[in-house]
């Protein structure tokens, strides 16, 4: 934390607002400078010997010459009461690149430093204004692709799975306090609470865990979205059906067999779940080597999809290459999808028999509804905003790991309890649980780690 901990002692500056023409766009200062910086170039219409915190000023921004940059609004706030718990000065100006740009190279130029990707959310976590949970809360707030996954951002940047983690904590540290304590002051002859007591602790506490890892998978399906694969042999229509879903023409649609030589992928928002649907080059058996590499990747793209369109034609029997994009995709989750249904159904083929189906014509719109239903219905286990907003649910991959090594380290102390042991052996695997539970809220976090979460953020944040 050295490293990191040394960042804080400079002032930083950088633009608040994305790139681009704007009504307003916003530079930000933090750092022990910012309020010196501020009150070197602005100058507030109304004379004021000290600007009061929290207060936004009119007035003008100027250069080092005297000369106007621009007219602007400007907000002190002083620490504690800040985004960093730092003092922080914000520049409302008019939006567009010069300008901005302008603003910045007089303060760079005045001695600031331009911000790192996510400085300022670091320097909040490093002041103990946020946990390292509700800072990566922030990245996925501004990165959340549907009102679900925004409600569950926005209740872990509220502390809810902090709170969980720290109940975890205290009731980690209860048991451990109490076996420290025997074996510290053995003098004392304090009576260490019976196995059986202790393991009922435990296995509450496993339990617990369990129920919170298990949301991982809704979890990151509201934060990451649903891989859907539009998956099948060439010409049977997948292109026009991921054009449909999406409501425009994304992917080329012809007679000619292969148009679709790569993978197309486009995100699209079903009843509150985010989607990438993935349109894939037609499986068959070819000599073509640019169509040969369009199958290798859209057979890549099965092992990480969460649902595959199996599409065939349901006017055709099965050929060779509908056998083969089936064979392709056993062992994943497969809805199968008879499409041109305009064109005649003739009888489910025996290959396909106790797959889920829907018949649609893509061509003409129909059947899209029961697709959409179907793929909904599949998913249905992720609640609703309610439900959300009242549960704590894990969306990060190393939120789950860490926690995974905390409930196997209980798991462990449990297990010494059955077998009889001594509850004082069981001292360490409480505190691998506690370490596990830590690197979560940043409290054991290496330094490395830090770095790579919070490069995840644009700079100004």
């Amino acid at each position: 934390m050295n490293e990191l901990t040394m960042l804080k002692d400079d002032t930083i500056v950088a633009p608040a607002t994305a790139p681009g023409e704007g009504g307003i766009g916003i530079l930000r200062l933090s750092g022990p400078g910012a309020e010196d910086l501020l009150l070197r170039f602005f100058s507030p219409s109304r004379l004021s010997a000290r600007l009061d915190s929290h207060y936004l000023y009119h007035g003008l921004l100027k250069d080092t010459k005297g000369l106007p940059i621009d007219e602007v609004m400007a907000v002190l706030m002083r620490k504690p009461r800040s985004y960093t718990r730092e003092d922080v000065a914000e520049i409302h100006c008019h939006g567009g690149n010069l300008v901005l740009r302008r603003i910045l190279d007089l303060f760079l130029g005045a001695g600031a430093r331009l911000a790192r990707p996510g400085e300022f959310t670091l320097r909040a976590f490093l002041n103990g204004r946020i946990d390292l949970t509700q800072a990566e809360a922030v990245i996925d707030l501004i990165r959340s692709r549907s009102q679900l996954a925004s409600d569950v951002a926005l209740g872990q940047l509220e502390g809810r799975l902090a709170e969980k983690l720290k109940d975890f904590s205290v009731r980690i540290a209860d048991i451990l306090a109490e076996i420290e304590a025997a074996i510290d002051f053995p003098e004392e002859d304090l009576e260490l609470e019976g196995q059986s007591v202790l393991g009922k602790y435990a296995g509450s506490l496993l339990a617990d865990m369990d129920y919170i890892i298990h949301t991982f998978d809704s979890g990151r399906i509201l934060r990451d979205g649903l891989n859907i694969l539009i998956f099948g042999r060439p010409n049977v229509g997948k292109s026009s059906l991921m054009n449909n879903l999406l409501g425009e023409a994304r992917a080329i649609v012809t007679d000619i067999p292969g148009t679709t030589r790569d993978t197309i992928e486009e995100d699209l928002v079903l009843s509150g779940i985010p989607l990438r649907l993935v349109d894939t080059a037609g499986i068959r058996s070819t000599d073509d080597p640019v169509e040969q590499e369009g199958v290798r990747r859209a057979r890549v793209k099965v092992e990480s999809a969460d649902l595959v369109l199996l599409v065939i034609d349901g006017s055709q029997g099965l050929n060779e290459d509908d056998l083969l994009a089936l064979e392709f995709c056993r062992g994943r989750d497969i809805l199968v999808v008879l499409n041109k249904s305009d064109l005649g159904n003739l009888p489910i083929p025996s290959p396909l028999e106790g797959f889920p189906l829907v018949r649609v014509s893509a061509l003409e719109g129909k059947g899209l509804n029961m697709l959409t239903a179907a793929i909904h219905e599949r998913f249905s286990g992720i609640g609703g905003a309610t439900e959300i907003r009242e549960t704590v649910i894990l969306t990060d991959r190393r939120h789950r790991q860490a926690l995974v090594l905390a409930r196997e380290a209980i798991g462990r102390f449990r297990e010494l309890l059955v077998q009889g042991m001594s509850p004082e052996f069981g001292a360490v695997e409480l505190r691998e649980a506690l370490d596990a539970i830590g690197e979560i809220t940043g409290e054991t976090t290496p330094d490395d780690i830090l770095e790579r979460i919070f490069t995840r953020f644009c700079i100004g944040k």
